[in-house]
């Protein structure tokens, strides 16, 4: 077999392998998924009228369709944080030492993490998507072109926050140090303009809220899935996605290569 053939082989088995455990252990995605799901009801039903009023929105339907975009993305995020916990517990339970000593190709290892992450990204996005949709969320202005433009970019944000994620995941000492490690992926969609825009934030805090990858992605999506300016945010969007790819993935790939102490 050629070494192409044998890194498509093994990148295979090891995403097996990671969909098996996410099969057999689904607890830690259902809790993560849960997280945006009970944001979506609670900000909708409980919050919704008076945030609406607040931004100067026509009522609880309006603010549906403005905060769906950010929940998508925050499911990503959310998600993404077993993944860490899952890398990091592959690197302190010695199978990957394992691995090193097996005749594999190397960064099947990282590939089959991150493969698997990602469609356990998906269906969550796609998840979260239907209970938005099954409360009121409509995208009728998105044309078929815009829709495929939504859903590159949910997937090249998802490739980089999961290298982001390995690589946290490898650099902590245990699960829950990992854990604890990729939580901002949690919290930067919270100080983005996932729930309210970033002009009706106090003045200090507007650049913390705007130079940070979540809003110009959330931006971008909610122009694309209701019809919206996107603006310069559609490129800066792209430009944190792919500068957060490249990133991790080195950084991911200079750990896992790194002779063990």
């Amino acid at each position: 077999m050629s070494s192409l053939s044998l890194a498509v082989r093994d990148s295979n088995t090891m995403l097996r392998r990671n969909l098996l455990h996410a099969r057999r252990y689904p607890s830690l995605t259902l809790n993560l998924l849960l997280t945006p799901i009970v944001l979506l009801l609670l900000f909708v039903y409980i919050f919704g009228g008076t945030m609406s009023a607040g931004i100067g929105g026509g009522g609880r339907s309006d603010y549906i369709a403005y905060i769906v975009p950010g929940l998508l993305l925050m499911t990503i995020g959310s998600t993404v944080i077993g993944t860490a916990v899952s890398v990091s517990n592959d690197m302190s339970e010695g199978i990957i030492a394992r691995f090193r000593t097996m005749a594999i190709h190397r960064p099947s290892v990282l590939i089959g993490h991150v493969t698997g992450s990602m469609l356990q990204s998906i269906m969550s996005v796609v998840l979260v998507g239907a209970v938005g949709v099954a409360i009121g969320f409509r995208s009728t202005d998105a044309t078929a072109l815009e829709w495929l433009a939504a859903f590159g970019l949910l997937s090249l944000f998802t490739l980089a926050l999961t290298w982001i994620a390995v690589g946290m995941g490898l650099v902590s000492p245990n699960a829950e140090a990992a854990s604890n490690n990729a939580m901002p992926l949690i919290l930067l969609p919270l100080l983005s303009s996932a729930f309210v825009p970033t002009d009706a934030m106090p003045g200090w805090f507007q650049p913390i809220a705007e130079y940070q990858p979540f809003t110009p992605a959330i931006e971008t999506l909610r122009g694309l899935l209701l019809g919206t300016e996107i603006g310069h945010n559609g490129w800066l969007a792209v430009a944190w996605c792919l500068g957060l790819t490249v990133l991790g993935y080195f950084w991911s790939n200079s750990t896992f290569n790194r002779d063990p102490k």
